[in-house]
């Protein structure tokens, strides 16, 4: 995963920056990580990211620069690297914050190592305790790997157990070969962009440019629990989320899974209903990419904006912000109490919808336990 973009936040003004900059609290102790969201004046997401508070240093590393007062390690998804770098510079210059955003990208590299045998499998290669006491979820640590410092981040973006470690570049080779030497009697294998889609649509996880985008609040995607509005800091976007909240929310995203078996429908291209066709679609084989329109009793109320198959639940998976057609908010009570199809190249299948992903709702797997 080392196309992720990697950036440093220092100076003396890092602490004010980061309060108005992301949504969520991100100054807590050093060695906390935290996943958050930056919005703009709208309340839209502008991105989803993590981001790690780092100890001061008067000295600098290839995991680290040197800086006095506050920072902060951001890592954010590459292809939207360059989005998120203009954005945060255009803050920082509006508001005259002093300090420093330092892209390091090209100069580390990422692997993420996911599952319930990573904890086994990294334990022989890293330097550390990495039971649940000693390296608790979303937090970080400079760690030894086969001799080689890296920062090791206690994180998911697949729902599992696991972390990511971000390694200076002429480490990446022997820390990889290290990890999956380590990992070849524990059946590791590697995975692509492909499996991360999959896990993470059926785990819940949102998307940013698919589920998640400029346009959307935080509120609006189930995100609420990224933003500080609890407490009384300012930060972008606070005020349009305030109002927003206070209207109630004109759409939601939410979750459908496409049972199996179904009875289809055939709709016409000309938009006229042809009748029950005789047609019985697998469903749960069918494949959904996104913009695939969903019908609530009757009426279209939205499109699905990202979909997939879910191996672990056996089902295709669809995401999609829906609306109320009479103009109102739209509730848990409104969400649940509809009967959903979604329409695939002039066929529905009959869905069902979910206020979050009904695969590990308890957040088990990220914990250890399986």
């Amino acid at each position: 995963m080392s196309y992720f973009g990697k950036f440093y936040l220092v100076g003396v003004d890092a602490r004010k920056a980061s309060d108005w900059l992301f949504s969520a609290d991100v100054s807590r102790p050093p060695g906390s990580t935290v996943y958050t969201c930056m919005l703009n004046h709208r309340g839209g997401t502008e991105s989803d990211l993590t981001v790690s508070r780092l100890a001061p240093s008067p000295q600098a590393s290839p995991l680290a620069p040197a800086f006095e007062g506050d920072g902060y390690y951001l890592a954010v998804g590459g292809a939207v690297a360059q989005h998120n770098w203009s954005h945060i510079t255009t803050v920082l210059q509006d508001h005259k914050f002093r300090c420093q955003l330092i892209d390091s990208s090209e100069d580390l590299g990422m692997i993420s190592i996911q599952g319930p045998a990573s904890r086994a499998i990294l334990q022989e290669v890293l330097d550390t305790d990495l039971s649940n006491e000693a390296f608790p979820f979303s937090t970080h640590k400079l760690v030894r790997a086969a001799g080689h410092l890296v920062r090791a981040i206690r994180l998911s973006f697949v729902g599992e157990l696991g972390w990511e470690l971000h390694i200076p570049r002429l480490s990446c080779v022997p820390v990889y070969q290290a990890v999956m030497t380590a990992g070849a009697k524990h059946g590791l294998v590697n995975a692509g962009y492909r499996a991360i889609d999959s896990l993470s649509i059926e785990k819940g996880y949102r998307h940013w440019h698919a589920d998640l985008r400029a346009d959307d609040s935080p509120l609006e995607a189930g995100l609420a629990f990224t933003c500080k509005l609890k407490s009384t800091t300012p930060f972008l976007g606070r005020e349009a989320l305030e109002k927003q909240r206070a209207a109630g929310l004109q759409r939601r995203l939410v979750c459908f899974t496409v049972d199996d078996p179904a009875k289809a429908q055939g709709w016409g291209w000309g938009g006229g209903l042809r009748g029950p066709s005789s047609l019985i679609a697998s469903s749960r084989k069918v494949p959904m990419f996104g913009l695939e329109a969903i019908w609530r009793n009757g009426h279209v109320v939205g499109h699905v904006r990202r979909a997939d198959f879910g191996f672990t639940i056996d089902k295709t998976l669809a995401y999609g912000y829906i609306r109320d057609p009479s103009g109102g908010p739209v509730s848990a009570d409104f969400v649940k109490s509809g009967d959903y199809a979604l329409e695939r190249m002039g066929v529905t299948y009959p869905a069902r919808v979910h206020l979050k992903s009904p695969f590990d709702p308890d957040n088990k797997r990220v914990k250890g336990i399986y």
